[in-house]
């Protein structure tokens, strides 16, 4: 959530500020706003919604200074308006924020004793207004933010810029990523190298309780503790990755299309596919050792985690443990010796799986994150990192991403249970086998969308739509059910097929979608007898499944053939259905798909 960009520049700065925020866009905002040193003073310009707005509002009011700071807000305190966007400023002083002060009240009311008058509803205006108050006292700008990052508590990442200070900016990062770009005469900070790939390669990214003072020819960083550390400087390849939509009307739709090529990358990466081996890279751990596997993650990472669960207890017959990220380590569960804990997450950012991370860790687990940014927090605190070779995602939906954490999950499984013997040399060759023909199925399912289109004006019409699947199939229900409320806005819940005369059936009219995700395997049969209880109630069925229709022995709405395919591979083939409907239904209604209301890309606050 929100983005960050600080420039230090040899020329005005408006223009490159509004152009690093569009490389942000994909964090997903409500607001825009950027500042700059005018003259000796602070000028500000903010608008409501998107970032052409805010294009506009500079063409109308341009802005002429060096030095400046961006942000695209993701509200969290006060309305998503004008009055709250970021910058926030005094006379004195600029701050944009990602993330949470979480003692803002009690800054707040000690602030307001001393007669200080705030602006606007946020949590930040109390760091802008903390710098100030302690420069009215006295001190110099580094020094009053020094201070200010000693009384604020919470996960943030801050960019500071100083009215009379031309070459002054200060970023701070407590829980929220933040990087440094070293330019020419020039220095920068963004949220990621992504931000600021078209001005350097050359990123630092701060350490937690870090913070930096920048100016054009330098930068010093210190830790927590106010000591001064050198942090390495890596040569960023983001700007390789530069990308757009093609000829697809939307990222969503380019990423889902990219998935033949990133899931054959990926997989490439793990497996010797000559030798039909598993080729896994040495994590620091004895495979054959491990006594248990903790997975965690947030939303569409966590049901790539419930499908490795299946995978790991049925192939490499280890026990495991999975929970949401934002509830593992408040159970204050027990972790075993010898234990292995996987955290799922694109961004690698995301500030809950982040926090189930350190709780793993410090309780003696050895870490390996399955992450799309190499570079991420989350994969720097990794005993190893399992990259996902996705690529950027722009689309806040994960699509692509997803099916890569699968693909490295899979390979994972396969490392584990090769390692313990549970699976012999033939029965690895196999597996290897299902998953190297993943991407030519995809392939052939995304030869052929009309079906879906003409499914979308059906599901549009549609309050509530409710996903069925059994064994590794629930996870995609449960996913498929995230994807169509996530960008149509249409209510779905995902259900275990076995839990339908628990409950949820009392849901079902001639007016409810049943979408059932069913491939002929050992459980077909078993969903089957559930469908034909949702027939019986006169609920609609949408079968996604390789099986003919004539199998399930009641009536179905619409039915989505599949290709022909190993169980083993079923979730990563079937989990294009799923987001193929969701995309289509979300475009026949018209709402903004690579960017959903109220939704982040990077959720970097708990």
């Amino acid at each position: 959530m929100c983005g960050i960009v600080g420039i230090l520049g040899t020329t005005p700065v408006a223009t490159d500020l509004v152009d690093a925020l569009k490389r942000l866009e994909y964090r997903g905002y409500d607001s825009a706003g950027i500042a700059t040193v005018e003259n000796g003073h602070l000028e500000r310009r903010r608008a409501e919604g998107k970032l052409r707005n805010l294009a506009e509002r500079i063409v109308r009011e341009p802005l002429k200074g060096r030095a400046g700071i961006g942000h695209t807000r993701w509200a969290t305190h006060g309305a998503p308006n004008e009055r709250n966007a970021h910058p926030h400023m005094t006379d004195r002083v600029s701050v944009v924020h990602n993330g949470i002060i979480e003692n803002f009240r009690e800054i707040k009311q000690d602030l307001l004793r001393a007669g200080i008058v705030f602006e606007s509803d946020t949590d930040t205006e109390v760091v802008t207004q903390l710098i100030t108050h302690e420069m009215r006292q006295g001190a110099d700008p580094v020094e009053a933010t020094k201070r200010a990052l000693g009384r604020i508590r919470g996960a943030f990442a801050l960019a500071i810029i100083f009215s009379g200070h031309d070459d002054l900016m200060i970023g701070a990062r407590e829980g929220s990523p933040l990087a440094v770009g070293h330019g020419d005469g020039e220095m920068f900070l963004g949220s990621d190298a992504i931000a600021l790939a078209p001005f350097t390669s050359q990123i630092t990214y701060l350490e937690e309780g870090d913070w930096a003072v920048l100016t054009r020819n330098s930068v010093v960083i210190r830790d927590r503790a106010g000591r001064i550390v050198a942090r390495p400087t890596i040569t960023s390849t983001a700007s390789g990755f530069l990308v757009d939509k093609g000829n697809h009307k939307h990222f969503m739709l380019k990423e889902i299309h990219e998935q033949p090529e990133v899931i054959s990358h990926t997989l490439s990466h793990y497996l010797d596919m000559a030798a039909e081996q598993v080729n896994f890279p040495d994590i620091g751990i004895d495979l054959a050792k491990i006594s248990r596997v903790t997975i965690s993650a947030c939303g569409t990472a966590y049901y790539a985690g419930l499908v490795a669960k299946y995978w790991l207890e049925r192939f490499a017959r280890i026990p495991v443990e999975i929970d949401v990220a934002s509830e593992l380590r408040y159970r204050e569960a027990p972790l075993p010796k010898d234990g292995l804990a996987v955290f799922v997450s694109q961004s690698g950012e995301t500030a809950d799986t982040l926090a189930t991370l350190r709780y793993c860790k410090a309780n003696g687990q050895h870490i390996a994150s399955v992450v799309n940014v190499r570079t991420s927090t989350i994969a720097r605190e990794s005993h190893a990192i399992l990259p996902t070779l996705a690529g950027p995602e722009i689309g806040v939906a994960s699509t692509k991403a997803f099916t890569c954490q699968l693909a490295t999950l899979a390979c994972l499984a396969l490392a584990i249970a090769r390692a313990r013997g549970e699976i012999d040399a033939a029965k690895e060759a196999e597996l290897i086998r299902a998953l190297m023909e993943v991407p030519r199925h995809i392939s052939a399912i995304l030869r052929d969308e009309r079906r879906y289109e003409e499914l979308a004006h059906w599901l549009s019409k549609s309050r509530d739509v409710l996903y069925l699947g059994r064994g590794v199939s629930y996870p995609l229900a449960l996913e498929g059910a995230l994807k169509l409320k996530e960008i149509s806005y249409i209510h779905a819940e995902g259900y275990a097929a076995g839990e339908m005369k628990h409950g949820p059936i009392a849901l079902i009219d001639e007016n409810v979608p049943v979408i059932a995700v069913a491939p002929h395997d050992d459980l077909f049969e078993k969903t089957v007898s559930n469908l034909q209880e949702v027939a019986a109630r006169g609920g609609q069925i949408v079968l996604v499944s390789n099986a003919d229709p004539d199998l399930v022995g009641c009536a179905i709405a619409t039915h989505i053939r599949m290709p022909d395919v190993p169980a083993f591979v079923a979730p990563l083939v079937y989990a294009v259905p799923m987001q193929l409907i969701a995309y289509h239904t979300a475009t026949f209604l018209g709402t903004d798909v690579d960017q959903p209301r109220n939704l982040a890309k990077s959720v970097t606050v708990e």
